[in-house]
């Protein structure tokens, strides 16, 4: 037996004894957050005091930074263009494993482009780059961690759409799941070659931007809580500024369950919040026209809300007639597959991208047949993975 399941139960039963107590607790610190909410929904300015005046304090601070509308904005689901081309990427990736016998690195892309009421189908393209051999080293000689890999994925997927969007006619509207800011794929190991992806990335976004192209990451079920930190930020003592990392009152409450609560949501089905931009240490990356924005919108219906974030460049949020197409075009997406809202074109690119069990083996099977043809060294499967193997059988 892997688990002892009696030292789990006890746990659990603790557990139990203690959830009406949290729960009492969770309830008062949203019902203040909702408060406080209501309370500044109209003070941007005196929001973005707080804020610029806290950053002087830290300047790493992560939360919302309120623009012109007023924190209880709600818009409802604009019309869309109707000769509006919409494009979609995902990617999938194969991790460098050291225990295999060949090692490998595999970036796959999938990406739909679909053109409103023009009766043609959907087309589709796959982009799938291997890694081999000094591509998997850093300039330290040690191999790229799983974050780099997950960065040049984003970075193909976004090459990839401003690729794609130069073969559409006006309006393109286009998007990946996930967020546009990449942060948290630094490996220290990697800092040049992670550099150069970024710089390439953000060459990619200004290539949408010059081609006039929507662009946008899709964050569904957003763990980051941008609007809960800038209320607990407002509310912020002096004294207390310069300790912001430690100071959390709001613990536990979520911009998910203050943009869906059940009963009372800050958003109606099809609506969208303010947009705001996003203050965060990486902004000074994303300059100008780049600089990261994002909103809030509910994509569920009545009686179950379902807020996402979706994150946009400056050049879109300034854009009232490209945010609203955006806009249209999600509620449109996720209305596709029902009960459960996702956008359809996510879901089927990330269908083409995703990188099977299956197809990883055969393509570790071809580069070993290809490497023997060619009197080349392959190393051994690690004794550890050969005991996985045959515990798994």
């Amino acid at each position: 037996m892997a688990i002892d399941f009696q030292q789990i139960y006890e746990r659990i039963k603790e557990i139990g004894k203690s959830a009406q107590e949290r729960k009492e607790n969770l309830d008062n610190l949203r019902q203040h957050a909702r408060n406080l909410f209501n309370e500044y929904a109209d003070d941007v300015d005196g929001l973005r005091q707080k804020v610029d005046f806290a950053l002087q304090q830290d300047a790493n601070i992560r939360c919302a930074y309120p623009l012109d509308e007023s924190l209880d904005t709600r818009v409802p689901t604009p019309a869309l263009a109707m000769d509006a081309t919409l494009i979609a990427a995902d990617g999938s990736q194969v991790i460098p494993d050291r225990h295999a016998a060949v090692q490998f690195g595999l970036v796959n892309v999938g990406a739909i482009a679909m053109r409103l009421n023009s009766g043609s189908t959907p087309d589709i393209f796959t982009d799938s780059t291997l890694y081999y051999g000094d591509e998997l080293l850093t300039e330290y000689g040690t191999t790229l961690s799983e974050g780099t890999i997950a960065l040049r994925r984003d970075l193909a997927e976004r090459t990839k759409l401003a690729e794609l969007a130069k073969g559409y006619p006006s309006p393109v509207i286009t998007f990946t799941d996930g967020p546009i800011e990449l942060w948290g794929n630094k490996d220290p190991n990697n800092a040049k070659s992670y550099e150069e992806s970024m710089q390439q990335y953000l060459g990619a976004l200004s290539r949408l931007q010059s081609n006039d192209v929507v662009t946008a990451g899709y964050v569904d079920k957003p763990g980051a809580n941008l609007v809960v930190r800038l209320l607990e930020i407002m509310q912020a003592p002096a004294d207390k500024l310069d300790k912001l990392k430690s100071y959390h009152p709001l613990l536990g409450v979520s911009d998910l369950w203050l943009f869906g609560e059940r009963n009372n949501p800050l958003l109606q089905p099809g609506e969208r919040s303010a947009v705001f931009a996003l203050q965060s240490k990486s902004k000074m990356l994303y300059k100008g026209v780049l600089g990261l924005h994002f909103f809030y919108l509910n994509v569920g219906t009545d009686g179950h809300p379902y807020p996402v974030r979706v994150e946009i460049p400056k050049w879109v949020a300034d854009d009232p007639q490209k945010l609203d197409n955006l806009h249209a075009a999600l509620i449109q997406q996720c209305r596709v597959l029902g009960h459960k809202p996702y956008p359809y074109l996510l879901h089927r690119s990330h269908e083409v991208a995703v990188v099977s069990f299956d197809e990883k083996r055969q393509v570790e099977q071809m580069l070993s047949l290809e490497l023997r043809k060619n009197n080349a060294e392959i190393g051994e499967q690690s004794g550890k993975q050969s005991t996985k193997n045959v515990s798994a059988k």
